[in-house]
């Protein structure tokens, strides 16, 4: 008897990530082999990538801490550790945050903590 092969699955299989590649470059995004390899290639990046975004937020907030810290003649792990002290519960996304947007309750904070 004769293999039986599925062909309707596998050709809905590859035109799903080939519809996946639309707008790569050249060979990635019609051949398929190519194609595969590139979608999944970007899937590792992307994974790795949401847990680098946390990092790289993390440092952005931290420089903008430091930066207000200082206009206050403080530094940033003075400042973190008065906070801690001082029992005041604020992370450091909100801190830039009124740093940024908000000086006069960056300086506020800042005032109690010294």
């Amino acid at each position: 008897m004769p293999r039986s092969v599925n062909h309707v699955a596998s050709r809905a299989k590859r035109k799903n990530i080939l519809k996946l590649t639309r707008g790569y470059f050249g060979a990635r995004k019609n051949v398929w082999t190519v194609a595969k390899n590139t979608w999944e290639k970007g899937l590792t990046y992307a994974y790795r990538d949401r847990r680098n975004k946390k990092r790289n937020f993390r440092a952005l907030w931290i420089q903008r801490i430091n930066a207000a810290a200082r206009l206050e003649g403080m530094s940033y792990s003075k400042l973190m550790g008065a906070l801690s002290k001082a029992g005041i519960e604020i992370n450091r996304k909100v801190l830039a945050d009124l740093a940024l947007n908000n000086p006069e309750a960056f300086k506020a904070i800042v005032a109690k903590v010294k």
